[in-house]
């Protein structure tokens, strides 16, 4: 084979493609216009290996059209307008073109908006694919143009057929024991080409028995988790972290971290996020949250990994299992809006200082009580501004630590009306 398994046995119609069911099923959107006879300019969007290319292809060879490949990593605008043309002579003597390009997302604002004129005068039924979230990463103007197919990872049921069928392919048995061919499309996380590759890989060596999950670990290595530093994966599992902290799901929480951490995220990047969780989602509910999150902060700067990840473990299982508390964080956002919405008003001038002369004849200091030497330490004195109504910001819930909070806040509270 001078090609890639994988390649060769790329299916020629969408009826060969294994999963994928909400575009190809029944009433799927693929299925739809290839019945139809009439494709429709299309983004297809999801993980590596799951079956873009060969989507498009299929389209191509079911609708009879030609199929024109680009990467949008190796070409610019001269190879749109070089692809075009011929395009154009097609459609002169009654041909349809299919153009695909791969990675769209890598192409620019101005790349992109070269496909307008062509995809709006129908010189090609324009497929794009991606890795990225369209709405994200493409130009509005495209998406109108465009419908959106959402792609899923493979199942571990799907690549178990597709391993059947390389088995058939290459008419010799995979040296694999049954639970190593599970494993197998296990460790492919949803990736048919990393399990072609695999398959094409064991079947060409010479094996005394068939492998078995650990020695398939042993001389596969194992298909990272899916993860970047920027891209949507890594916003979606900072999210499941966040989510599931805030659901108090301390297990969930542990699996999220450790998708990051295994998948090559930079820790301090965890630590920073937990430590604003401290702060906004734990809050007043429990004051040491913060503290610990610091001191875990602290601890991996000084240790770093493998000894400082218990740290950040003990941190994961300290936030998700402690009261929730937004409280503080409302009283900001509220404090903040009236702040801006009311401008420069001057504090009331009992509760200013008073350092010149001229600033005690202007009134500065008059009537200030000195809270700690009255009585009940409190004097009850209002430091809003002059003819500005109170607004009450901080509203306290009854838990964690807060119930005490709570109870200081609607005592100070009721002395201050009472006093007024």
């Amino acid at each position: 084979m001078t090609r890639p398994l994988a390649d060769l046995m790329r299916p020629k119609t969408i009826d060969e493609i294994v999963g994928q069911t909400d575009l190809l099923g029944e009433n799927g959107i693929v299925r739809r216009m290839v019945e139809n006879g009439n494709l429709s300019n299309l983004i297809l969007w999801g993980p590596p290996g799951c079956g873009k290319t060969t989507i498009a292809r299929a389209l191509a060879n079911s609708i009879d059209m030609d199929f024109v490949p680009m990467s949008a990593v190796f070409s610019g605008t001269a190879d749109i307008k070089k692809a075009m043309d011929a395009a154009r002579m097609n459609r002169d003597i009654g041909r349809n073109t299919l153009l695909f390009i791969d990675e769209i997302h890598r192409f620019n604002k101005t790349q992109q908006d070269t496909l307008l004129p062509y995809l709006e005068d129908g010189t090609v039924t324009f497929v794009g694919a991606t890795t990225e979230n369209p709405s994200f990463n493409l130009n509005n103007a495209l998406l109108s143009r465009c419908h959106i197919g959402v792609l899923k990872p493979l199942s571990t049921a799907d690549l178990l057929v597709l391993t059947d069928r390389a088995e058939k392919f290459l008419n010799k048995k995979i040296p694999l024991t049954s639970d190593a061919r599970t494993h197998l499309c296990q460790m492919s996380d949803g990736d048919a080409r990393f399990l072609l590759n695999t398959i094409e890989y064991i079947s060409g060596a010479k094996f005394k028995k068939d492998l078995s999950p650990d020695k398939l670990d042993e001389i596969v290595q194992k298909r990272a988790p899916l993860s970047d530093k920027s891209g949507d994966e890594h916003y979606n599992l900072i999210s499941a972290v966040h989510k599931s902290l805030r659901s108090s799901d301390t297990d969930a929480a542990l699996y999220w971290v450790a998708r990051m951490i295994t998948s090559g995220q930079d820790p301090r990047y965890v630590l920073r996020r937990l430590t604003r969780f401290a702060m906004e989602d734990v809050g007043l509910a429990d004051p040491n949250a913060m503290q610990i999150a610091l001191s875990a902060w602290q601890i991996y700067e000084r240790m770093g990994s493998p000894e400082g990840d218990i740290a950040l473990t003990e941190l994961v299982i300290y936030l998700a299992t402690a009261p929730k508390s937004i409280s503080a964080y409302k009283a900001q956002m509220a404090s903040y809006s009236v702040a801006r919405d009311t401008g420069s008003l001057m504090p009331p001038k009992n509760i200013l200082n008073a350092p010149t002369k001229m600033m005690k004849n202007l009134g500065y200091g008059d009537g200030y009580v000195y809270d700690p030497e009255t009585e009940s330490g409190c004097s009850g004195q209002n430091c809003f501004p002059d003819n500005m109504e109170r607004v009450s910001f901080y509203k306290p819930v009854e838990r964690g630590f807060e119930r005490e909070i709570k109870k200081r806040f609607d005592y100070w509270n009721s002395f201050r009306k009472k006093n007024n």
